[in-house]
Formats: C-alpha cells, sequence, structure tokens
C-alpha cells in the first residue's frame, strides 16, 4: 500500500509497513487469519505418538491387573480350605451384625488420633528444638532428650502401653487417672513424640548453616533466626514423613484395646471370640484401611507437589 507524502516533507511515495493482521481485521477491510498459535506438523505427530502410547500402556496395565486378580482369585477360591475360610472370615451375617459395634468403637480410635496427633506434632517439636540447642550450657538438656528419643524409638509401642496401663495404677499416686483409653493414649504419645522429633530434627538440620548465618547478621538473635527463617523452611521440608507418621499412628491407635477400652479393634474381638468367628477382625481391618487411603493419597499429592515446586525453584 503506498500514501501520498506531501511536499513539505519532501517525500516521494513511500511504502508504509503493513499493519499487523489484528489491526487489519479492527478496520474492517481486507483482512487475513489473525495471528495464532498453530503447532507445527512434528510437534503434532509427536503428541499423537504419546497419545497412542499411553492409550496402549493403559490397556496393557487393565489387561494385566485383571489377569492377575483372576489368577489370584481362582488360585484362592480352588484351594482345599477355602470353603472352611470363608466361613471363617468372610460371612456375611456376621459381618452384618459386626458393623454398628466397629464403627461405634472407631470413634474412639478417630479421636485418639485427633487428640494424639496434636500432642505428638507439638512435643515433638519442642523435643527436636531441644536436642538442638547450642552451646555446652545446654549439654544436659540435649543429653536427656537423646536418652529419651532413644529409649522410646528402641521400646515396642505394645509394651509402653502395657507398662502404661498396667504399671502406673499400680504406684497408686494420688490424683494419678487409672482409665486405660487416657493412659493408653499417653503411651502413644511417648512413643510417637521420639519418632516426630527425631523427623523434626533432620528438618532442621537440612536447613544450610548459611541460612542462620544470614539472620544473624541481620540482626536477628539465635530465638528469632530459629523462629522466622530456619523452622519455616524445616517444617515445609517434613510434611511428608511427619503425614506418614500420623497415617502410622491413625493404625496403632488400636492398641489402646489391650488395656480394655472398647474401640473398633476390640468390639471385633468381643464378637468373635463369643461365636468362634473372624469376620468382625477382616472388617474392622478393611474400616481401617479405607481410612488410610485417603491421607496415604494426600501425603503423596504433598510430596509431589513439593518435589515440584522445588524443581521449579519455587521452595528454598
Amino acid at each position: 500500500m503506498t500514501v501520498q507524502d506531501g511536499p513539505e516533507r519532501g517525500g516521494g511515495d513511500v511504502t508504509a509497513p503493513a499493519p499487523p493482521a489484528a489491526a487489519r481485521d479492527l478496520g474492517g477491510g481486507t483482512t487475513s487469519a489473525p495471528d495464532e498459535y498453530r503447532p507445527s506438523a512434528r510437534r503434532v505427530a509427536r503428541e499423537r505418538y504419546r497419545r497412542t502410547r499411553t492409550r496402549r500402556a493403559f490397556a496393557v496395565a487393565t489387561a494385566s491387573t485383571l489377569a492377575t486378580a483372576a489368577v489370584l482369585y481362582a488360585l484362592i477360591v480352588n484351594s482345599p480350605g477355602w470353603d472352611r475360610t470363608r466361613q471363617t472370615f468372610f460371612d456375611a451375617h456376621y459381618a452384618r451384625i459386626s458393623l454398628h459395634p466397629i464403627l461405634h468403637g472407631l470413634w474412639l480410635n478417630l479421636r485418639l488420633l485427633a487428640v494424639c496427633g496434636a500432642v505428638v506434632l507439638v512435643a515433638g517439636l519442642l523435643m527436636a528444638l531441644l536436642r538442638t540447642l547450642r552451646g555446652p550450657v545446654f549439654f544436659p538438656v540435649r543429653a536427656l532428650a537423646t536418652a529419651y528419643v532413644d529409649f522410646f524409638r528402641g521400646l515396642p509401642l505394645i509394651i509402653c502401653i502395657l507398662l502404661c496401663v498396667f504399671g502406673i495404677p499400680a504406684l497408686r499416686l494420688t490424683g494419678v487417672t487409672n482409665n486405660p483409653v487416657l493412659l493408653g493414649a499417653f503411651a502413644l504419645c511417648l512413643t510417637y513424640t521420639a519418632y516426630v522429633a527425631e523427623v523434626f530434627r533432620a528438618g532442621i538440620e537440612s536447613v544450610h548453616p548459611s541460612q542462620r548465618a544470614a539472620a544473624r547478621s541481620l540482626g536477628l538473635s539465635n530465638a528469632q533466626a530459629m523462629r522466622y527463617v530456619v523452622l519455616p523452611q524445616a517444617v515445609r521440608r517434613v510434611v511428608p514423613p511427619l503425614l506418614n507418621d500420623l497415617v502410622s499412628l491413625q493404625k496403632d491407635t488400636g492398641l489402646v484395646s489391650i488395656g480394655g477400652a472398647v474401640d473398633a479393634v476390640y468390639a471385633a474381638q468381643i464378637i468373635a471370640s463369643r461365636d468362634f468367628n473372624y469376620t468382625p477382625y477382616v472388617i474392622a481391618g478393611l474400616i481401617f484401611v479405607a481410612i488410610t487411603i485417603p491421607m496415604t493419597r494426600f501425603t503423596d499429592w504433598v510430596a509431589a507437589r513439593m518435589n515440584r515446586r522445588q524443581s521449579q525453584g519455587g521452595a528454598v
């Protein structure tokens, strides 16, 4: 397109630059197609190839899973003792009559998980801070914290529960409860605090010392550097293992039944010992699995999200 330049500008015919396609569209004149991203033929072919591979992998995985399930089902059903096993562990009548007592007892397990989980997180963080104190003056504190962690990490949880549930009432201390639920919860907190403390300590130790040094150079005290610089990074790094510990705690709340607390496991035991049928145990186990799977998937999601953020440089 040419325009006639005025004589004052001393020019003749000047070829003007072509306007952008969007402008030509707005002008309402002769327009061409708007600029838009169009993948190349090579990229289209590559994406089509990836989709084909994904569909084929999904089909192969589905067929393999179905074949494996069929083989296992045939192996179990055709075993010599299957009829007796089905009557003992998979009886629909006992599953129906045991479901309500087990769900009633499960409420105790969920309350134990909520209370013990909160106590363990706070106590574990406090124990980790005690273990990371600097200076020789804090050596007795570090030694006691280390001894506590070593002892309760090595002591089996079931023994800890037995000692707390039956040993503490035997002392006949004034003001000390004999409630097996409270004593069992106390044993759970003692053991899991040791595990969680080590998780927090690993997160604190994983923060590079230059972070603390930079905070100190800005005028922060040791406590402020720990609170505002070290702990936020440390906690963010140990969220996946902490969630794993909570999943384990959720399962181990069933051990309080040792002391006589009627939770989901003990409710199943009452029915099973009365009729010598173990179907209630299977029902209780399936309910625990149904609760654990969402927590496990949430843990995996959190871990994958943190890995993506770290790979993109979004988190320190």
